[in-house]
């Protein structure tokens, strides 16, 4: 487990699917000691019938890492919930807040939270079958209902069975008529109803999410919250996480890495990664494609990196490609305008 912090919820990145699995979140751990990471989305029914390994597995280093279920039966999110703490999570988080029509088909998301009732439920098995933070990631309002009693209702009852964290997507989910990468950009953005949520419940740790792209914008959320959630800017950004520890969780100041020692760590990793169960490189370098973001070159390192001709190579023999590219890239005389 690692060195506890003041605020847990300060900053962390989003569960994404098909992103944040635990080659995404060992990356993200070489740039940010105590940003808190999260699984992508495992529903109670893989739990119960699926592969536990598949699902749960992690590396020691990703702590601070929760577990996000999706499900709404209470006895399967109580098992869920054992199977976290078994498994030596940090948190088990709820889904409350995905849009997808395949997870509607299923009764969870943010269908749930017309049900405050069952989210209750839910929440309080989870609660009486682990000692794990409890909490609930949701959206602030459903469809065309832009209602603040309709969040505030929601996350009072939650609340009522005992979850004390919050973490709020500033939009509505709109169930049908959106695909779910349309539900995270067309529906506004309406951060004054998570404050709201704050002043409300004084108590409770309130996380905000949703459209936030920088640290001047973490550090002015902050003035109204009590975390910061980032998603997809972490995720194809993901330099900006470096100052993380230092700035929002008071850990003292050290040497930065340098990104090429963030890149010789990752193929240490997929070194490993295939010596233990047979994982190809490819599988691991799609997660650090953005770790030259800005810098010249970084397209050309990109390519390689991403070069299905590659494959069959070691991945080292694909680094010394990708930095041979992106030194060429760096060298390449600057265009001007004529």
């Amino acid at each position: 487990m690692p060195e506890s912090v003041s605020a847990p919820w300060r900053v962390s990145v989003a569960p994404m699917m098909d992103w944040t699995d635990r080659h995404c979140r060992f990356f993200h751990r070489l740039l940010t000691r105590h940003t808190r990471l999260y699984t992508e989305m495992v529903t109670t029914g893989a739990l119960q019938h699926g592969d536990l390994t598949r699902h749960l597995r992690f590396n020691p280093e990703e702590h601070p890492v929760a577990l996000q279920v999706g499900g709404s039966e209470p006895q399967a999110l109580a098992h869920a919930a054992r199977l976290a703490q078994q498994w030596g999570y940090d948190e088990i988080n709820l889904n409350c807040g995905c849009p997808s029509e395949r997870v509607q088909r299923g009764a969870f998301g943010a269908c749930l939270m017309n049900e405050p009732a069952t989210v209750a439920d839910g929440v309080k098995a989870m609660r009486d079958a682990t000692d794990l933070p409890v909490t609930v990631k949701h959206r602030i309002g459903v469809d065309r209902v832009e209602s603040y009693d309709f969040v505030r209702d929601f996350v009072g009852q939650v609340s009522e069975a005992g979850c004390e964290v919050f973490i709020v997507h500033a939009r509505n989910a709109w169930l049908e008529g959106l695909s779910p990468k349309e539900n995270r950009e067309i529906p506004p953005l309406r951060y004054e109803l998570v404050y709201q949520l704050k002043r409300d419940f004084p108590a409770l740790t309130v996380v905000i999410n949703g459209g936030i792209t920088d640290n001047a914008q973490i550090d002015a959320h902050l003035q109204h919250v009590d975390g910061v959630m980032l998603g997809r800017e972490a995720y194809y950004r993901p330099w900006l996480m470096t100052a993380w520890d230092q700035r929002y969780q008071g850990a003292a100041s050290a040497a930065l890495p340098t990104p090429e020692a963030i890149e010789d760590a990752m193929v240490d990793y997929m070194e490993r990664a295939h010596a233990e169960d047979g994982c190809p490189w490819y599988a691991i370098a799609r997660h650090m494609l953005g770790l030259y973001h800005g810098q010249r070159g970084a397209r050309l390192w990109r390519q390689t990196w991403s070069d299905h001709r590659l494959k069959p190579l070691p991945p080292r023999e694909v680094q010394a490609l990708a930095h041979a590219a992106r030194l060429r890239g760096a060298a390449a005389p600057v265009p001007t305008d004529a």
